[in-house]
């Protein structure tokens, strides 16, 4: 006695059934030695799934890619970080020297080693007004 298939008015739809019931049966399961002989590259379930492992190949790859360019990106930041530490230390430094440098009693100081003949003001400087002539 034949299994019906469910619906199936003719002969087409029946036939049909069981063969499709026929290839069910004789597939057989994917074990590991289809897998290390290479026959399961064959198998149409593997190969209908090929565009799709493609597709994850070239994500992880896009993943990979992604991951080593943002390290990079990651280490030369550090780099000029460290190297703008490095310079607003000496900015620092070398204007506490200048601001050193610059006071009214350094600059005497080293007037006088340099053996200019120049005296300090003793009246303070007057501003100059000019008037418009039309």
């Amino acid at each position: 006695m034949k299994i019906r298939a469910p619906g199936a008015l003719n002969y087409g739809l029946q036939k049909r059934y069981d063969m499709e019931a026929n290839v069910k049966k004789n597939r057989k399961k994917a074990g590991m030695k289809s897998f290390l002989g290479g026959t399961i590259l064959t198998d149409e379930r593997v190969t209908r799934q090929l565009p799709f492992i493609g597709l994850v190949a070239f994500f992880a790859l896009v993943l990979i890619t992604n991951r080593n360019w943002s390290e990079r990106t990651i280490r030369r930041i550090e780099v000029v970080q460290d190297s703008l530490e490095e310079l607003r230390a000496e900015s620092i430094t070398l204007s506490a020297k200048l601001m050193d440098a610059s006071r009214p009693s350094e600059v005497i100081k080293k007037i006088e080693e340099a053996g200019i003949d120049l005296e300090e003001p003793v009246k303070p400087p007057k501003k100059l007004k000019v008037k418009k002539s039309r």
